[in-house]
């Protein structure tokens, strides 16, 4: 299937229905420090009472701690009230002699991880899931880090991605043709294989994720925007905050022993100089700025408190002034084709 010949695909769901702020569920999976069960309960229920109602999460995260918390919450609210989308690609297996301290040493894991993207690998995957989160549906799937990033993969990732191209790929398009799901598309951090998949397959919706921030979004609206625009597809907005780098934490995006970079250090400085400026909070703005697009429908920053989680969702009622964007435009911080205000879907 080529672009070209390709129909228009079916983003609209997404588009329509999903809220524009969720929540993301790699701190509640202990990604980066240690969460208790009772502080992941809190979260999650201030995140209800802030009315937060789309809840992104993987068996990946935390090796399945996020999505049985998730779940332990979740089972007690009416299904048709909130929206969810879990990941593919990634079965877990337990083992006594498991890895999971190695990939996630906060969460007490268990499991090993089997990456796995055929389509009953597919089935298998969204049936564990839904043990996990003793619920009876998902939304969304996205096949999950199927990319040139992930080195964890048996394989480089267009041999993995060959397979996903005849099993995960047709496997989903028909279960959300038989009404068993709403949607599904791609989580990935890099862009080729949003772009790959396009040219393949009939995907409806994207977790951009790690691709549209303050620092780092040329490639994504130059590239990638246009193309998803012109099949009808929506995009979930992930890692806008560069995983807490934006909002000053000491990783940039998920890899917390890589140094960062001295330009993303210097750009964030000059960003901070701008939001001190216009007495604008940089977290607020990095929100919005992700939301702005056409294309975008939804941002999910994730959070590991309550205050994080109602702070996140305040961020998108907050005026921030015009002189602000124009500042950034003026400096070059932010590229000149920018959205600087939203653009509905």
């Amino acid at each position: 299937m080529t672009t070209e010949s390709a129909p228009t695909t079916q983003g609209n769901w997404a588009k329509q229905h999903l809220p524009e702020i969720g929540l993301g569920g790699v701190a509640i999976g202990n990604e980066f420090e240690y969460v208790s069960d009772e502080a992941a309960e809190q979260t999650l229920e201030a995140a209800w009472k802030a009315g937060v109602r789309y809840y992104d999460v993987s068996p990946w995260y935390g090796l399945g701690l996020a999505e049985r918390r998730y779940g332990y919450f979740l089972h007690n609210q009416k299904r048709d009230e909130y929206f969810i989308s879990s990941k593919v690609g990634k079965l877990l297996r337990a083992s006594k002699h498991n890895k999971g301290a190695e990939y996630y040493p906060h969460a007490h894991s268990p499991n090993d991880v089997i990456f796995d993207y055929t389509a009953d690998g597919v089935r298998r995957s969204i049936e564990d899931s839904l043990q996990r989160l003793g619920i009876d549906s998902l939304d969304i799937v996205f096949v999950h880090d199927l990319s040139p990033d992930n080195k964890l993969l048996p394989t480089d990732w267009q041999g993995q991605f060959a397979i996903a191209e005849k099993g995960a790929f047709p496997e989903l398009s028909k279960l959300r043709d038989e009404g068993i799901i709403k949607g599904w598309g791609l989580g990935v951090n890099c862009p080729e294989p949003i772009l790959k998949s396009i040219d393949v397959a009939d995907p409806d919706v994207f977790l951009l994720a790690s691709q549209y921030s303050l620092i780092d979004h040329e490639y994504a609206l130059k590239n990638v925007f246009p193309k998803v625009r012109e099949r009808n597809i929506a995009l979930v907005m992930g890692s806008n905050l560069n995983a807490g780098f934006l909002s000053g934490s000491d990783r940039y995006n998920y890899d917390q022993k890589k140094p960062i970079k001295p330009e993303y250090l210097e750009k964030r400085d000059k960003l901070q100089a701008i939001a001190r400026q216009f007495d604008v909070d940089l977290r607020t703005a990095s929100l919005q700025f992700a939301l702005f697009p056409d294309v975008a429908v939804s941002v999910i920053p994730g959070a590991r408190t309550p205050e994080q989680v109602t702070e996140n969702v305040a961020s998108l009622t907050v005026q921030i002034p015009d002189g602000f964007w124009q500042a950034l435009k003026e400096q070059q911080l932010i590229d000149a084709d920018a959205p600087t205000t939203r653009m509905k879907p």
